[in-house]
């Protein structure tokens, strides 16, 4: 597969709605997660990213506003021994509690489908990455060409990651009515020299009128330690 650029593929796209990028740095020292929340209705936009332990949840920027939460509010990334998980939606915390319960990253996904929003039947992107190997997973749980009877669950695993390289995925492929899901492996990349100049990336390549949120984490793959940025494009109230 050919290595994309990742700034040019986001800018180039109006809508493809939330995504997750994980590589690692050109030295082969770092591992990057970013994850990024788009919106084209007042309720999907109406969100921030907030930091708790061990990871973010997202939160309604005007709780006066709120419609619907059971798809919005959630937590995309959390933390467990070395690793870390980045998710669209609560499977978050499947996964969570399925390695905890002595299963897998996959066991937990099989226990769960694509999202209940038909006609769209948004697909549920998922990935983990391990603190010291570097070694991380993708997942996407989506419709049979929009069949919201029938559920493919696709598992990609990169256990020998290759320093300055990427894997991303997102939830859709592009705009539309309905919106069409993402297709086919995730997309290869070229990843940045620094956490920052991936957060700036990722943020700047971001349709204006629909970007809402971004979190990135860099992990030093010798210590296990980790730092987050995180981008809201609206304020919380309080």
């Amino acid at each position: 597969m050919e290595k994309i650029d990742l700034s040019a593929y986001l800018s180039g796209n109006e809508y493809p709605g939330r995504g997750i990028c994980i590589g690692v740095t050109p030295d082969g020292k770092q591992a990057l997660i970013g994850y990024f929340i788009m919106g084209r209705s007042a309720n999907s936009r109406n969100r921030v990213f907030a930091p708790i332990e061990g990871g973010i949840e997202t939160r309604a920027a005007d709780p006066a506003k709120l419609e619907d939460p059971h798809l919005i509010i959630y937590n995309p990334v959390l933390t467990l021994g070395d690793e870390h998980i980045v998710t669209n939606g609560d499977q978050t915390n499947t996964i969570y509690d399925a390695i905890q319960q002595g299963g897998s990253f996959e066991s937990g996904l099989r226990t769960r489908t694509f999202e209940d929003d038909g006609p769209n039947w948004t697909p549920r992107i998922s990935g983990i990455v391990n603190a010291h190997s570097g070694a991380y997973k993708l997942s996407i749980l989506k419709s049979a060409d929009g069949n919201g009877d029938s559920v493919q669950r696709y598992f990609f695993e990169y256990g020998q990651p290759v320093a300055g390289e990427g894997h991303f995925i997102s939830t859709y492929k592009c705009n539309g009515s309905p919106i069409p899901s993402f297709e086919g492996e995730p997309l290869r990349v070229a990843m940045p020299d620094s956490v920052t100049a991936f957060a700036q990336m990722l943020w700047a390549s971001l349709n204006e009128d629909n970007k809402v949120s971004l979190f990135v984490r860099c992990i030093d793959l010798e210590s296990g330690r980790a730092g987050d940025i995180l981008y809201n494009k609206y304020s919380e109230v309080e």
